[in-house]
């Protein structure tokens, strides 16, 4: 895919997936932040169906999605990303500031929203804070969605395989929030949402470029134009009349190959 369709794919999915969390944030404030009939289905089903083991693996995995971890786990998306070693420096940097910004600014929105978790009674993990948008989810969906980037701007027989367990991570980590019983499921499809808008947004910041950048990038990689190719490294530079200084060519004369059988002979006219 060109640089210039993923930009516009990527500001597609970043304006319908914002559009779709400003609709959802609407909805969940018109209820003053009190549950959907989905969120009380959810969590109803999540309190009755909490074996040890499950709630363990689940508490194991939710964890992922906080912390260092997700950081670690962008810088390795821009290490996958870059080409180069100076390539890859700037796709850290550019990865570790989109997870970073988009985590500030989802905090400003849950300030705003200001929604109250389910019940503490209902809990099986430590949560705090306000519930929407889901803030493991946020995390969790912006870091796999790095990596996918990286995974299929990279390529090889492996990328898809890998970007699709790496999906499947991000979903899960947000689906254990709902299981343990610490936020609505709108509050983890928020995150979603949110998650993707974020990431739209900043792939079309890194690949959308006004025309001047676009040329400067030119000059850059081909400095030499087109149709006028470097002079050999061994001859002179021209001189003022268009010539080669410091070498002058003799005309050499045609002469005929020596024949030992014919020497002492004089040529015919």
């Amino acid at each position: 895919m060109k640089r210039g369709d993923a930009a516009h794919l990527a500001v597609g999915c970043g304006l319908g997936a914002g559009a779709a969390f400003g609709l959802l944030t609407m909805v969940v404030a018109g209820h003053d932040g009190r549950p959907l009939s989905v969120d009380r289905a959810l969590l109803t089903w999540s309190l009755g169906h909490r074996p040890d083991g499950a709630v363990a693996f689940a508490h194991a995995l939710t964890t992922t999605g906080t912390g260092v971890v997700p950081y670690l786990l962008a810088a390795l998306a821009g290490i996958v990303a870059g080409r180069t070693r100076r390539r890859r420096a700037l796709a850290v940097a550019l990865c570790l500031a989109c997870l970073a910004a988009g985590q500030a600014l989802r905090y400003a929105v849950m300030g705003l929203v200001s929604r109250p978790r389910p019940p503490h009674a209902d809990w099986a993990t430590h949560a705090s804070g306000w519930a929407f948008p889901s803030g493991h989810t946020t995390t969790a969906a912006l870091t796999a969605g790095l990596l996918i980037v990286a995974l299929l701007v990279r390529g090889g027989r492996g990328g898809t395989p890998l970007a699709l367990v790496v999906g499947g991570w991000g979903a899960a980590v947000g689906l254990t929030r709902v299981y343990l019983g610490v936020h609505w499921f709108t509050d983890v499809l928020g995150g979603w949402l949110f998650a993707v808008g974020w990431l739209g947004l900043c792939l079309a910041a890194v690949t959308l470029r006004p025309p001047w950048q676009r040329q400067y990038d030119a000059v850059r990689d081909d400095p030499v134009p087109a149709g006028d190719p470097p002079p050999d490294a061994g001859d002179p530079p021209p001189d003022a009349a268009g010539g080669r200084t410091g070498t002058t060519r003799e005309p050499r004369e045609d002469h005929a190959a020596d024949d030992p059988g014919r020497r002492g002979r004089s040529r015919p006219a």
